[in-house]
């Protein structure tokens, strides 16, 4: 996983040559030396909480704040998105990241995603804001959540 750090001295570079955009630099390989500072192994301990949090609901949402007081845009977005589908609160758990570093960064490496919300359904990672913004919007999340069955069940007709 290349991290933004190491990547840094290519876009200093294409700023520096005329007529050079960042997008020329990916268009040939380039050798990007990677330091101990620029990129970190998870430890056993990190992997292992992830994993817990994970398993624990069939819908997992990492993010930013708490349902109830996201605290950035996406992730009250994400939270938006959840309850707009109907995703039955039994079936759903939120950890903040911005009360453990260890996991905000962890959860980055766990993934090979670099940002926060992370949506987990079933154990399996779906994406971030911008994914969960467009399966939403396409309706391809209406059928995932009701084919993982993590939606609220529909009350059955009363009789009159």
């Amino acid at each position: 996983m290349i991290l933004r750090t190491s990547l840094r001295p290519a876009f200093r570079q294409a700023s520096r040559l005329p007529g050079s955009s960042v997008a020329n630099i990916f268009s040939k390989p380039q050798s990007i030396r990677l330091t101990p500072a620029s990129y970190r192994l998870l430890s056993a301990e990190t992997r292992a909480a992830i994993d817990k949090a994970v398993e624990s609901k069939p819908v997992v949402l990492f993010m930013k704040g708490t349902p109830e007081t996201p605290q950035c845009g996406f992730s009250r977005a994400s939270i938006q998105i959840l309850g707009l589908q109907g995703v039955d609160p039994n079936k759903f758990a939120a950890f903040n990241v911005l009360e453990d570093e260890e996991l905000r960064q962890g959860l980055k490496e766990y993934s090979d995603w670099p940002t926060i919300p992370q949506l987990y359904l079933q154990k399996e990672f779906v994406g971030g804001c911008d994914i969960l913004m467009n399966m939403h919007q396409n309706g391809e999340l209406a059928k995932v959540l009701e084919e993982k069955d993590v939606l609220v069940p529909a009350e059955a007709p009363k009789d009159p």
